[in-house]
């Protein structure tokens, strides 16, 4: 329920009149700025900073982390073409956003398994929280890769895909948590790295592209509805290791 749970609900979206999604995209373009954002900088960096105890052995690999995806954005950007005058920029950020989103529901399986092992209502607590953090999460997601040239088939396969890593997380987890528990703040920072440069580096410029202030109004509107939604589920349980 957690994760392909989560993605089927966000993955309602395609059933949508074609008029309706072109004109939600940009609405989710911006709700996932907010959303993103918000879970590295609220939630996700917090805990592993929390979980490692001193904030310079994480920082080191969020700056890794972004670089990392600066690098791989070139190579996508390389691979797929070729002519300098091509434009394929927003093309990159679908791999990334699957990459880190695949990281940060890895450790949503080690946190529901984490938390079950502490005592079963603790684990439904979790997993309860998670399943509504990812709805919302998944839903900016499923925008952003329609906004960079996926149909809406391979969108929501992907999606899915990255999103079943969960799986498999809490079942190995619930088996071997003790010995790689270590391993958890150092995902949690990779993952956060990848929002933080899809965020900024994709999604804000595309932003910025409309100057109408009817536009501007609703895109901060959208905006701050994802800090807020993403800030209250933080609230009210986020993860706990």
């Amino acid at each position: 329920m957690g994760s392909v749970g989560a993605i089927t609900a966000a993955g309602s979206f395609m059933f949508l009149n074609e008029r309706y999604q072109k004109a939600l995209i940009p609405i989710l373009i911006a709700f996932a700025t907010g959303i993103l954002l918000t879970a590295a900088l609220l939630g996700l960096i917090p805990e592993a900073v929390e979980d490692v105890g001193e904030p310079h052995i994480i920082m080191p690999f969020i700056l890794g982390g972004i670089l990392f995806f600066f690098i791989m954005e070139k190579i996508i950007i390389w691979r797929n073409c070729r002519n300098k005058e091509c434009e394929v920029h927003s093309h990159a950020s679908g791999p990334i956003i699957l990459i880190g989103d695949s990281l940060h529901n890895l450790t949503d399986g080690i946190v529901i398994a984490a938390a079950f092992l502490s005592g079963f209502s603790l684990g439904i607590a979790a997993g309860l929280t998670i399943i509504f953090h990812e709805v919302a999460h998944e839903t900016g997601d499923f925008g952003i890769l329609l906004h960079t040239g996926y149909s809406k088939k391979k969108a929501f396969v992907y999606n899915i895909i990255s999103s079943s890593t969960t799986i498999p997380a809490s079942i190995i987890s619930y088996f071997l948590l003790d010995s790689f528990e270590f391993v958890v703040p150092f995902l949690l920072a990779i993952a956060a790295a990848s929002f933080i440069y899809i965020a900024l580096s994709d999604l804000t410029p595309d932003l910025h592209q409309h100057t109408d202030i009817k536009y501007i109004i609703r895109q901060l509107i959208v905006i701050i509805i994802g800090i807020v939604l993403m800030t209250i589920l933080l609230s009210i349980g986020g993860h706990q290791h």
